[in-house]
């Protein structure tokens, strides 16, 4: 019986996957560490069964012809599948599978810790010593503001979003504001308050964007947003 033929479109998988891989399939890799060239996939995924792919590598209509009618399913490592043309693949009949909810507390975790990297200067306190701009203490130099009894705003309160929250807990943050189409039940677990767009960013020390780029919230954040704080406010995207 012939193995199925699957293509991976990047050798820096983790080998956990790889190995699972080859023990069932005949594995066929792009050797390079870079998202694989158009024109590479479209001469390695011919008579291939299925494909391993990443974001970086756009699943279309020329993509689906070249492969054949052999193509089963196509398996993305990514939580996103915008790089994937979903109704041509279901045209086809064609499998899909991602990973929805795999990098939340990653992308919580690496939100807390840009929040805290640049409210406390890190950056540029970590860039001035090495540059010999430090010289002996002092009381105020590259003291930034802190979390404590600070007010956060998070736009759209998702999966990230409410998890960015719950970390947010331990550092006696004062209120979290959170912009949403519906009352998330879960907010009541850090007192967080549903508000519309206009408060959240007048009321907030920080704010946090978590919601996903759509035509519908491309170009939200523009010069007219930012003069709705006039004071100091820091916002981060995840």
């Amino acid at each position: 019986m012939n193995r199925p033929r699957v293509l991976i479109t990047r050798p820096d998988i983790p080998s956990a996957a790889l190995n699972l891989l080859k023990e069932q399939c005949d594995v066929v890799i792009w050797e390079k560490p870079e998202p694989i060239p158009k024109s590479a996939l479209l001469s390695k995924i011919k008579n291939i069964d299925g494909i391993y792919c990443l974001l970086t590598d756009k699943i279309d209509e020329e993509v689906l012809n070249a492969a054949g009618p052999q193509l089963k399913v196509v398996a993305s490592m990514s939580v996103g599948v915008d790089h994937l043309d979903l109704q041509a693949l279901k045209k086809r009949n064609i499998k899909v599978g991602y990973t929805p909810g795999i990098l939340t507390d990653a992308t919580a975790e690496l939100t807390i810790a840009l929040l805290l990297a640049t409210s406390r200067r890190l950056i540029e306190a970590n860039r001035a010593v090495y540059e010999g701009e430090w010289k002996a203490w002092s009381p105020t130099w590259m003291c930034g503001p802190g979390l404590s009894k600070s007010t956060i705003g998070i736009v759209g309160l998702g999966r990230i979003g409410i998890q960015v929250a719950k970390c947010l807990k331990s550092f006696n943050i004062s209120k979290i504001l959170y912009t949403s189409r519906n009352v998330k039940q879960e907010a009541s677990e850090f007192g967080g308050e549903k508000v519309k767009l206009d408060i959240l960013l007048e009321k907030s020390d920080f704010v946090i964007v978590t919601i996903a780029l759509t035509p519908d919230t491309r170009r939200m954040f523009n010069q007219d947003t930012f003069k709705k704080n006039e004071k100091i406010c820091y916002i981060y995207k995840c």
